[in-house]
């Protein structure tokens, strides 16, 4: 079994003690490459030196979260543009809105949005389309619009850490858009709707990721003392997903490979 990690945030300073242990022990789970998440002027950078370190194993995305709109100023844009011109960067974001927490204010989470999704419109434009990384959270309604105004112009998208209503996934899936699935499925108090909904996800739209270090998976027995996420627990959640979609575990793991790889086009 090969699994690819499409979320997983290895730039956090949880991972700095051991960063190449967390790495071994996922490809001795079966984990043998990982998108690691750009989501801040700060990290960005680092994600992609990361991703260069490892080359055909690791590769990048570069883009601003909701949570740090605020700081998405012209020269943040020029920084994300140059980033883009990098083959390890494989696609745009994490970018989005997140009404949930509001951490930056909802016009600068709009507008950082916005200028994201033009810069994957200028990619395909310039013959060089890359996919979108989205977050959306308790902001379906402008989460879309923005996206409407930009149909046609993008390549294709993935809402990552999929954790919605039944009515945003068939809204994400008429779109023909992709869906990433976290350790939220194992989350007994939040994620128990997503134990139906993703037996309606067709399998070329499906992908899995960690988010680690977040979202540890509340069903790992016994769970990590440290209560970090690991890109290693990730057949975990690719076990809970196939038992709820009624299907063995390999043609799970087949098949989000198999989306992964077309989806971020990555080699081999």
């Amino acid at each position: 079994m090969q699994l690819i990690d499409i979320g997983l945030n290895l730039s956090h300073d949880s991972f700095d003690r051991d960063r190449d242990a967390v790495w071994q022990r996922a490809r001795e789970a079966g984990v043998t490459r990982a998108i690691l998440t750009g989501a801040s002027r700060a990290h960005n950078p680092k994600v992609l030196e990361l991703a260069r370190s490892r080359p055909g194993e690791w590769f990048a995305t570069a883009g601003v979260h909701p949570h740090h709109a605020a700081e998405y100023t012209e020269e943040c844009d020029a920084e994300l543009r140059a980033l883009h011109a990098q083959p390890e960067v494989v696609a745009v974001g994490e970018c989005g809105l997140d009404y949930f927490r509001d951490f930056s204010p909802r016009p600068a989470q709009r507008r950082a949005f916005e200028r994201q999704l033009q810069i994957a419109a200028d990619l395909a434009a310039a013959g060089n389309p890359k996919p979108l990384f989205l977050h959306q959270r308790d902001a379906h309604a402008d989460f879309l619009a923005i996206l409407r105004d930009f149909e046609g112009r993008i390549g294709p998208a993935v809402v990552h850490c999929f954790t919605g209503s039944r009515e945003e996934l068939f809204d994400y899936l008429d779109r023909d858009w992709h869906i990433g699935i976290t350790g939220w499925l194992c989350d007994e108090r939040r994620g128990r709707h997503l134990r139906e909904l993703v037996r309606s996800i067709p399998p070329h739209r499906l992908m899995v990721e960690t988010d680690a270090p977040y979202l540890l998976p509340r069903t790992l027995i016994p769970p990590p003392k440290d209560r970090r996420n690991e890109p290693a627990f990730l057949p975990h959640i690719v076990a809970e997903l196939a038992r709820d979609r009624g299907e063995a575990i390999e043609v799970t793991a087949a098949a989000t490979t198999a989306t992964a790889r077309a989806f971020f086009r990555l080699p081999g």
